[in-house]
Parts: structure tokens; sequence; C-alpha cells
């Protein structure tokens, strides 16, 4: 990990830049599988899992019989710790429920809105280095609550043609309608057309390799909605003298295992605690079973050196981390100072993992600094707000000096006379 003391405001950018990760490179490529899709469907998806998944499938989606296999495979150990981050996220998720209130803005008119779920939702779950079956509960059990009507999950098979046990287990008990067998850009096409086997969806959530995140910007751009910009995962520790060094380091590592293009990031003002903290990243990286993927991460992070933890603070809302944790002494004043960030975990005791898995809150989160425009996944985002108002005569006759002048001085006569022609003008 590179070490930097005392940075210039004026090299703030360029210390704090991410990996590049340009998808636009790869639109081209990807392009082409997506028109594919959309014009020759399932027979399109069946040539594209053969190619990039070495699997030939005659049917993509997870049968029943499937579904009860894999639950048997699942250990009670794994099913419990499960069930425990399932309650929490649906308790969490639960209590964002909008309450919206009936409004008269003025007298006679009356103005409220109506939450109601997106009907049909498509979540993509990477299969790559790890099942992410957490990223399940995240977005299935939120699609759930919200009263989405059809909830649809893909997922690359293995080279037998199966889905991880405990993706399929996490799933069942979230409440996915539907399961397929599909990974990549052919997955994120085929959810944002439909085909013979896929129901095309209003909205597509979940993370993906460059290839994954580059078809979900190509198909929203007019096809279909998507949750946010995603890129590679990242932590930043901010710390004091008063952390823990083992526990920052195990931080930063958690991070890094994510994968090669995944950052960590330490802002601090104790000279003292990097050096510590270097020690104890190479101390704990060797008991890793993914310690060569961290390798590489490492290479993308810094231990940053400032004056004073105002300066820590701002140069934090400059990073907008994805995940950061707050290890000083006095981290709840600042955290009242942080104002980019996806999620904050507060204290020694506190780690990201905690919110990956089973604390309640949702792990989907705006990366690449989206966190100064973007919030995290959460009940609102399978949800629409429909607005209603109904206006009395009494109400209409109130407005409409304002409303026929405002017509009119935009030159729209119509709007004036939808107006005038109520009122007995």
């Amino acid at each position: 990990m590179q070490i930097i003391k005392y940075p210039n405001r004026d090299v703030w950018q360029q210390i704090l830049s991410r990996p590049i990760m340009d998808s636009s490179s790869l639109f081209d490529t990807v392009r082409k599988v997506i028109d594919d899709i959309r014009l020759n469907g399932d027979d399109a998806v069946r040539q594209y899992t053969k190619k990039f998944d070495g699997v030939e499938l005659s049917s993509f989606e997870v049968t029943q019989s499937e579904i009860d296999e894999a639950e048997k495979i699942v250990s009670a150990q794994l099913k419990q710790a499960i069930e425990i981050a399932k309650n929490n996220i649906h308790k969490f998720h639960s209590a964002q429920m909008p309450e919206l209130k009936k409004i008269q803005t003025t007298s006679g008119v009356f103005c409220w809105q109506k939450a109601v779920g997106i009907e049909k939702v498509g979540l993509y779950i990477p299969g790559g280095t790890a099942p992410l079956f957490s990223t399940v509960l995240m977005l299935a059990i939120p699609a759930q609550i919200a009263g989405c009507k059809e909830i649809l999950l893909c997922s690359p098979p293995d080279k037998n043609g199966n889905i991880h046990p405990a993706v399929l287990y996490a799933a069942k008990i979230s409440g996915v309608h539907k399961i397929l067998k599909i990974g990549g850009t052919q997955a994120i096409a085929a959810m944002a057309y439909g085909t013979e086997s896929v129901p095309k969806v209003y909205k597509i959530f979940g993370p993906g390799n460059q290839y994954v995140t580059a078809a979900k910007q190509l198909v929203s751009l007019k096809d279909v909605a998507i949750d946010m910009p995603a890129g590679p995962s990242e932590v930043e520790v901010l710390a004091d003298e008063t952390a823990n060094p083992a526990f920052v380091a195990a931080d930063l590592l958690s991070q890094a295992e994510h994968g090669v293009d995944s950052q960590s990031i330490l802002i601090t003002t104790s000279e003292t605690l990097i050096e510590q903290v270097k020690v104890e990243i190479d101390k704990q990286l060797e008991q890793l079973p993914r310690k060569d993927l961290a390798k590489k991460a490492l290479d993308n992070s810094k231990l940053i050196l400032v004056e004073t933890m105002a300066e820590a603070v701002e140069m934090t809302n400059e990073y907008a981390p994805e995940h950061l944790i707050i290890s000083t002494e006095s981290y709840t004043d600042i955290a009242n100072s942080i104002v980019n960030a996806g999620s904050v975990f507060l204290g020694n005791y506190t780690p990201e993992s905690a919110g990956d898995y089973a604390s309640g809150t949702n792990h989907t989160l705006p990366t690449n600094g989206y966190a100064k425009a973007y919030s995290g996944v959460n009940l609102d985002s399978f949800m629409r707000k429909i607005t209603f108002q109904e206006i009395t005569k009494e109400g209409l006759t109130n407005l409409s000096n304002a409303i026929i002048l405002m017509a009119e001085n935009e030159e729209l006569q119509a709007h004036s006379n939808a107006v005038k022609v109520r009122i007995g003008d």
C-alpha cells in the first residue's frame, strides 16, 4: 500500500482516484450481444451461455426440485445465519415504508401521493469468485416488502449447469418468484427485453463485472431502469490514535479480498497508527485464502496522513466512499460532518462485514464517488410514488388567477382556457 503524508489540497483528486474501469471501451462488444438477444431471444441466450459459461442448457429456469435439493445441501448453521440476516434486513427495510399524508395546500385543493411497488423487477447475482447469496437477501427482501408482483433472479450456472445452493436457498426464503440460470451480459439483455423464457422487467438491480456494468448502462439509456451506476467495491477507514490497528487492518483487507480492482483507504491523523496498520496488514494477509487477490487490490490502496481531523473529514467528503468506517474517539460528532458516503459504520466494534451481511442495512451501495448524488438501495428503490390531486370548484376559483396568469405568460392559451371554461370566465 502507498503511504502518503500531508498531501496538498491540489493533489487530493489525484491521490483519491479509483482504479480505472472504463466500461465504455466494452460497449461495442456488449452491444452486439444485447442486440442478438433482443432479436433472437432464447436461442441467442443459449449460445452465449455455452460460449461464456461452458454449459449447454435445454431450459434456463431452476425447477422446484432443484430448489428443494439445494435446501438439503445448505448446512443448518448457514441456514440459521441466513435467517438472522433475513430477519434484520426485513425489519430495517419495513421501517422505511413511507407515510404519505393528504395535504390541503389551499382551501379546496387536496394533494397526496400513493406508494406503489414496481411490478416487475430483475435481480442479478454474480457467480464469479464468490457466491453472493447475501446480495439475494439485500435485493429480494425489500422488493417483497415493496409489493413487487414479479421478482425475477438471474445468476450464471457453473460447469454442471447449477446455481450455488446457498443462492437458491436465499432466493426461496426471500420471496423470489422465478430463478434463471443466465449470467453476464446475456442475463441483463434478457431481463431488459424479454425472451421466450425470461419475462421483461421494468428495473434491474445487482452488481457484476465490467461487462455486466456496461450492459446495464446500455439498456438503461432507453429500455429499462437500473439501480445505480456501479464500479469496484471500496472502503475508507477514518481513524485517529484511538483506533485499534488490528481492527483497521482487518477492515482494509476485508474490502481488498473482493477483487483486484477493489480499493481500501485509510485517512488518519496518527503517523503511529499508519505504521502499526501496515504491520498488521502484512501479518493478516498471509492468513487469507484469497491473499493473491487481496495483494493486487492493495496496489490500488493508500494510507494517508493528514494534519487535522477537520482535514480528514473534508478529504472523506471529497472521496465519497461506498463504505466508511469511523474509528475515532468522537465518532458521533465526526459522523455528523459526513455528507458524502454510501454507508457509515461507527466505532471500533462496527465492521463493514456487519452491514455486508446481517445488521439489517443494505449493502448495495454507490461506488466510484457516486455517493455524492446517489443513495444505496433501499425500499424506495423498489417503489414509485404516484401523485393525486382533487380540487373543488371553490378551490379552482381560488387558484384560477395564478394559473391563468402563469399559463398566458408562457403563451400556452389552452392551459388558460382549461381553467376559464370551468369557472365560467
